[in-house]
C-alpha cells in the first residue's frame, strides 16, 4: 500500500495516540505526529478562521456525531444531511482515519479510545496561533452559542467564555444562546468587555419600537490590503426557540432584504470580499445564499454540522460558498481566498478537527482555564454515578443522554410521559466513565432549566409533537427553527417526516394502549419558554436528575432508546444509518 506523506503522518499520529510501539518513532511527540493533519499550505491573500457552537466547552471532551440527520424533499441526499460512510465519500476521507472519527459516529467507542478527546480551548488556541502565523492577517470568526453550555458559563454569567474568547483572539462574532443571558448582560459584554477587541455583529436584530439596529450589522476589516466585510446574522428565531422575555425589546428574523441591502452597502464602501458569519442553521444558509447576491461565503452555525467541504450555491450575482464548522470546539474552519482585481477568483477550504492529543495545550490559555475553573472544580468533578453504556445526545430523534434525562424525570416526579428538548449541545461519555456534575450540566445548563410536571390531554401531546416535527422536517428551510425532535419518555409513536403539517405523528401509545385525545396524562419536562415557569418554585432539572443518579447504587445501566417508528417514503436515506 502506498501512503502519501499526509496519510503517513495520520497513521503515525494515530499510533502515538493509541500507545503503539513505533520503534525509533516512539519519541515523536503528538505535535510532530500530526503534521499531516494540520500542515495545510497557505493559499491566496485573504483568510478566515471559523469556530462556532462551542457551547462553553473549555476543556477537551468526547462528542459523537449523529447517525441520523434526515434530509427531506430537495434536501435528501445533500449536505448537511449525510452521515457515516456517505459523508466520508463526499469528503474523500478514508474510513478509520482521525478525520473520519471526527466527522462521523462510525465505530465511535473504539475510535474515541484510539484518538482521544477533542476540543478544549487550550488546544484550539494552539491551532489558531498556527493558522494565524501561516496566514498573516487572518481573522477569527465566532458564529455564536459560545457563552452557554457549561456549569462555569452558567455560574459566571458567561464571563468565563468572554475572557477565554478575548485571549483566543476572536475578531468578530454573532450570537444565539448568548441572548438567553438577557438583553442587559449581552449589551454589557458587547459595550464593555468587547470594546476595541471583538466586534459583535447582527444585521437582523433591531429594536421593537423604532426598528433601530441593536448591534453593528457589519464591519469592514483590511486583510493584506484587501477590504473585507463581515456581516452578522444572529439566530433569527431566538424569541420563539428561547424565552421571549429575555429579549423582550428586540426583534429578530431572517431579513433577506436587509441582508441584500447590507451586502450592497458594504460593496459600495469598497469591500472586495463579503463574508456572512451566520447562526441560521445550514439549510437556511443554503436558501439565503440562493436569494441574496454578492456574498462570497456564509460561514454558518446553529445546526452543529461539521462540513468537510464547502457547498457552492448559485444566485443571480454569481456563486456563494456555504460552510458549517460543527460544535463543542471540535473543529476550526479555514477558508482561504485568492483575491485579484477586486474580487475573489479562487478559494480553498479545510475543516480541521481539534484533537487534544495531537495539539499541545497553549500555556497562557491553559492557565486562564485553570484559574476560571478553580472555584468550581470540586463541585464540577463530584461523581454522581458511573455509566455502563455510551451516553450521547445527537440525532434527529433521541440519544442515550436524553434518554437518561427523561427516565430520571419520570421516575423522580412520578410522571407517565416525559419530554426533553431537542437541544444539539451536550457532550459524550464512554462506557465506564464517571457521570459527574459537570457532564450533567453540560447536558442541561441554561438560564431557564426548570423541571416541570403538567397535565396534558392526548390531543395536546399530539399537537406538541406535530409542531416540533414540522419545525424539523418542514420542506421549506425558512420554517425550520433548528434543533432536533423533542425526546420522549414513556410514550411511543410513529413518525412520517415526509407527510404534511399535522399529519406526521401517529399511533401514539402508552404501555401499549392508544393515547386518548380527551384523556389527561401526567407529563414531565424541562426548559419551558413561558415566563411564568420561573416564578412557580420549580426545581432545576439537574437537581431532579442528580437525585435519580445518586439512587442508582453507583452505576447506571445502558439506556434503551425510545425512538419513533419511521414510516413513509423516508428510507433508505443517506442521512440515516441503522445501528
Amino acid at each position: 500500500m502506498n501512503l502519501t506523506k499526509r496519510e503517513f503522518f495520520q497513521v503515525l499520529g494515530a499510533g502515538a495516540v493509541a500507545g503503539m510501539g513505533l520503534g525509533r518513532w516512539a519519541e515523536a511527540d503528538a505535535a510532530t505526529a500530526s503534521q499531516g493533519l494540520y500542515d495545510i499550505p497557505r493559499f491566496g491573500n485573504v483568510s478566515f478562521l471559523h469556530m462556532t457552537d462551542c457551547h462553553a466547552q473549555l476543556k477537551p471532551i468526547y462528542f459523537r456525531e449523529p447517525h441520523i440527520n434526515l434530509g427531506i424533499g430537495s434536501m435528501k441526499g445533500n449536505l448537511p444531511h449525510l452521515v457515516g460512510e456517505h459523508l466520508l465519500k463526499v469528503a474523500k476521507v478514508r474510513p478509520g482515519t482521525a478525520e473520519a472519527h471526527a466527522l462521523t459516529y462510525l465505530d465511535f467507542e473504539k475510535a474515541a479510545k484510539r484518538y482521544g478527546k477533542v476540543g478544549g480551548f487550550a488546544h484550539l488556541a494552539t491551532l489558531v496561533k498556527r493558522m494565524k502565523a501561516s496566514r498573516p492577517g487572518a481573522l477569527l470568526l465566532d458564529g455564536g452559542d459560545t457563552w452557554q453550555g457549561s456549569g462555569t458559563a452558567l455560574w459566571t454569567n458567561g464571563q468565563d467564555m468572554v475572557d477565554a474568547c478575548k485571549l483566543l483572539g476572536v475578531d468578530v462574532m454573532t450570537g444565539h444562546w448568548e441572548f438567553t443571558l438577557g438583553m442587559e448582560r449581552v449589551k454589557e459584554i458587547v459595550e464593555k468587555d468587547f470594546a476595541g477587541k471583538v466586534d459583535f455583529v447582527a444585521q437582523n436584530v433591531k429594536t421593537n419600537d423604532f426598528g433601530d439596529p441593536v448591534f453593528k450589522p457589519y464591519v469592514i476589516r483590511e486583510i493584506n490590503g484587501v477590504p473585507c466585510a463581515i456581516i452578522g446574522q444572529a439566530f433569527p428565531y431566538t424569541p420563539i426557540a428561547n424565552p421571549r422575555y429575555m429579549v423582550a425589546d428586540w426583534a429578530f428574523g431572517i431579513q433577506d432584504e436587509n441582508m441584500q441591502k447590507m451586502v450592497d452597502e458594504a460593496r459600495a464602501k469598497g469591500a472586495q470580499v463579503v463574508v456572512v458569519i451566520s447562526h441560521n442553521g445550514m439549510d437556511v444558509d443554503l436558501k439565503m445564499a440562493s436569494r441574496v447576491s454578492g456574498i462570497d461565503a456564509i460561514m454558518g452555525g446553529h445546526t452543529h454540522d461539521g462540513m468537510p467541504v464547502a457547498s457552492i450555491v448559485s444566485n443571480k450575482g454569481g456563486k456563494t460558498l456555504v460552510t458549517n464548522a460543527g460544535s463543542n470546539g471540535k473543529f476550526l474552519g479555514v477558508l482561504d481566498f485568492d483575491v485579484k482585481g477586486g474580487k475573489v477568483v479562487d478559494y480553498r477550504y479545510k475543516l480541521l478537527p481539534v484533537f487534544a492529543n495531537m495539539l499541545p495545550a497553549d500555556k497562557e490559555m491553559d492557565a486562564l482555564i485553570t484559574k476560571i475553573r478553580a472555584p468550581y472544580e470540586s463541585k464540577l468533578s463530584e461523581q454522581l454515578a458511573i455509566t455502563e453504556g455510551l451516553l450521547y445526545r445527537r440525532g434527529n430523534f433521541n440519544g442515550t443522554g436524553d434518554q437518561l434525562l427523561v427516565d430520571a424525570l419520570m421516575d423522580v416526579q412520578g410522571a407517565e410521559i416525559a419530554f426533553s428538548p431537542g437541544f444539539r449541545w451536550g457532550t459524550t461519555l464512554l462506557p465506564g466513565q464517571p457521570i459527574t456534575r459537570e457532564w450533567l450540566l453540560d447536558m442541561t445548563a441554561t438560564t431557564y432549566s426548570y423541571a416541570t410536571v403538567t397535565e396534558m390531554t392526548g390531543e395536546t401531546i399530539k399537537t406538541v409533537l406535530e409542531d416540533v416535527c414540522d419545525n424539523l422536517f418542514n420542506p421549506d428551510p425558512y420554517y425550520q427553527q433548528g434543533g432536533d425532535m423533542v425526546r420522549v419518555g414513556g410514550l411511543t409513536y410513529s413518525c412520517n417526516p415526509t407527510a404534511g403539517m399535522g399529519k406526521r405523528i401517529d399511533d401514539m401509545r402508552l404501555n401499549g394502549k392508544p393515547i386518548e385525545a380527551n384523556k389527561k396524562y401526567k407529563v414531565a419536562g424541562w426548559a419551558p419558554v413561558a415566563e411564568e415557569a420561573k416564578n412557580q418554585g420549580n426545581p432545576q432539572v439537574w437537581e431532579v436528575v442528580e437525585t435519580w443518579l445518586k439512587a442508582r447504587g453507583g452505576k447506571v445501566a445502558p439506556r434503551k432508546l425510545n425512538t419513533p417508528k419511521l414510516v413513509g417514503d423516508v428510507l433508505p436515506n443517506p442521512g440515516y444509518a441503522a445501528i
